[in-house]
């Protein structure tokens, strides 16, 4: 009920920027220009932790982006998600331009634990997921939505865990529904979320996705994991340069 009554209430009430608060029922040009007005690059957090593929982001987690996010997780502002979506489409397409081989895209959205759905009346990573393959649909790229992920079992909060606390907090959580695993072959797999923080959940969303495809990578043949946003230092630590930097210190 609290999701249908979010659907209502956006469609016959002002809604604000989820960016900057402006009273409009879309984003604003200017916040839009933070969320996908630039290139979608390679990120990497550090550390990086094992088994994490290949992943693309469309922008920083700051000011505006930051804000939008929020606003469609935390506050119910589901208008976001067509923004969302167009911003993690680019990202997609932005890993998936690095090897075309003319097989649809599959995204597969990190699910939300089953207390956050609840919570919050929706799930947002499969929301923005749903906009992104619209909008690669849009602009002609065979896209759609498999939400075969699933929570095995109970997870902690991740909040305020360290990096290493969160790959054991997440460790053998994921796995693909009945039937996934040949649904999973039928196009090129892209892990989608909708932030990188860690990189633990997509590396053990990879992990239950090679189970089930027979150990096969999901990013053997091109992108296989796209955010809309990361962490500014993911853009940093994805640079060859500051890498070697980074190594020349340690």
């Amino acid at each position: 009920m609290r999701g249908w009554w979010r659907e209502i209430s956006g469609l016959v009430l002002p809604v604000s920027c989820g960016g900057c608060g402006i009273d409009r029922t879309e984003l604003c040009e200017a916040c839009g220009a933070q969320l996908y007005g630039g290139a979608p690059r390679r990120v990497r957090p550090s550390p990086e932790p094992p088994g994490l593929p290949a992943v693309h982001a469309a922008a920083g987690y700051e000011g505006a982006v930051r804000a939008v996010l929020l606003a469609h997780k935390e506050r119910g502002a589901l208008g976001m998600a067509r923004p969302l979506g167009r911003a993690l489409a680019g990202a997609v397409r932005a890993g998936a331009e690095q090897l075309p081989d003319g097989r649809p895209l599959l995204l597969v959205p990190v699910p939300s634990a089953r207390r956050a759905v609840a919570a919050r009346g929706h799930d947002p990573a499969r929301r923005i997921a749903l906009a992104a393959a619209a909008e690669l649909r849009r602009t002609g790229v065979a896209a759609t939505v498999a939400a075969v992920l699933r929570q095995r079992r109970a997870v902690a909060d991740q909040a305020g865990l360290t990096a290493a606390e969160r790959r054991a907090n997440l460790a053998g959580a994921l796995d693909v529904a009945v039937g996934g695993g040949r649904l999973l072959t039928a196009g090129r797999v892209v892990l989608v979320d909708d932030l990188l923080t860690t990189g633990a959940t997509l590396a053990e969303a990879a992990r239950a996705v090679d189970a089930a495809r027979g150990g096969v990578r999901a990013g053997a043949t091109g992108c296989d994991a796209a955010v809309v946003a990361a962490s500014p230092l993911a853009f940093d630590a994805a640079c060859p340069a500051v890498r070697e930097i980074n190594r020349n210190c340690d």
